[in-house]
């Protein structure tokens, strides 16, 4: 599939999803949603269409904003603020919402999970001290909202702090003996835990330019040989994004995808997220480190002033 036929299949599904207000639902006909909001401004950005919408839907999104910078799936569930780091990344060169954007980054850089020190009655092996993001507050710290964490921070010149040095660190310290990550344990009672496409996918596109290539190879490895059998668009979706991070698209990307979007015939049409995240995973292994995703998480610029 060609990307500009891919982008206006991409861009006509998605338009199916917009609200009055500005916000995108989880599915046709939907409700609006916070992190599907954020995953189609990155998607429509990628595809390089709609500005306009664009603009209405980042504005939308700077009023669910808490004042203390947060973004959650509810506004009444404070807790649930991991679409944070999301709204970053869908707020990138927007004039209009520079200072909600820097609220946003302030509130990840002094937010983290619940950690503890490791105990002789804890079953699982990694540095349980090591900090990242949980999902939901007062939470431990688990992979994929660590490395979109991470990207947030890259993308807004922060790629450098402390905060995210350690972040990477513990995403590091996550990574299985053999290749590839899961949702964050290495060992439990003594075994090694198999590897998930998405989880990978997520860290290598999250540790691009700040960790050597030989620090992820088997990683690498196992994501390269694990894509082509995968039929599912957010295992694809990160898989394809983690993989075009580093340069190691498949051949057969396209055919991937298309055999992806034809399973909605089967199994009803993919939830917003999920479906960006296969356009976006579609368009890297194309485009390479040009999506937004990728490109903007490639960023090593000098961090702007955050706002009080």
């Amino acid at each position: 599939m060609a990307s500009s036929s891919l982008k206006m299949i991409s861009e006509a599904l998605l338009m199916r999803r917009v609200l009055p207000s500005g916000g995108f639902s989880v599915k046709t006909e939907g409700l609006f949603q916070v992190d599907s909001t954020a995953w189609s401004i990155l998607a429509l950005a990628a595809c390089g269409g709609a500005p306009n919408q664009l603009d209405q839907s980042r504005r939308l999104l700077m009023n669910e904003q808490l004042p203390d910078g947060r973004l959650c799936v509810d506004r009444i569930h404070p807790a649930s603020y991991w679409p944070t780091p999301l709204v970053v990344l869908a707020w990138q060169d927007s004039e209009p919402c520079r200072e909600a954007q820097q609220r946003a980054v302030r509130f990840l850089l002094e937010t983290t999970g619940f950690h503890f020190p490791r105990t002789s009655d804890v079953p699982s092996a990694h540095d349980t001290l090591i900090k990242g993001w949980p999902w939901v507050g007062d939470t431990h710290s688990w992979v994929e909202p660590t490395a979109i964490g991470i990207m947030a921070l890259k993308t807004t010149g922060h790629g450098h702090h402390d905060r995210a040095k350690e972040a990477v660190r513990m995403v590091l310290d996550r990574q299985l003996p053999h290749g590839g990550w899961n949702y964050g344990n290495t060992h439990v009672f003594g075994r090694e835990l198999h590897p998930m496409p998405e989880s990978t996918g997520a860290a290598l596109t999250g540790l691009t330019g700040l960790v050597e290539r030989d620090a992820v190879r088997e990683s690498l490895t196992y994501l390269q040989h694990k894509v082509t059998s995968l039929r599912t668009p957010i295992s694809l979706g990160w898989s394809l994004l983690g993989l075009a991070a580093w340069n190691q698209s498949p051949a057969n990307a396209a055919a991937l995808v298309e055999r992806c979007l034809a399973n909605q015939e089967r199994y009803g049409e993919y939830e917003t997220s999920a479906l960006c995240l296969l356009v976006l995973g579609a368009l890297a292994s194309e485009m390479g480190r040009q999506v937004p995703l990728i490109s903007a998480s490639m960023y090593q610029g000098r961090p702007a002033a955050l706002t009080q």
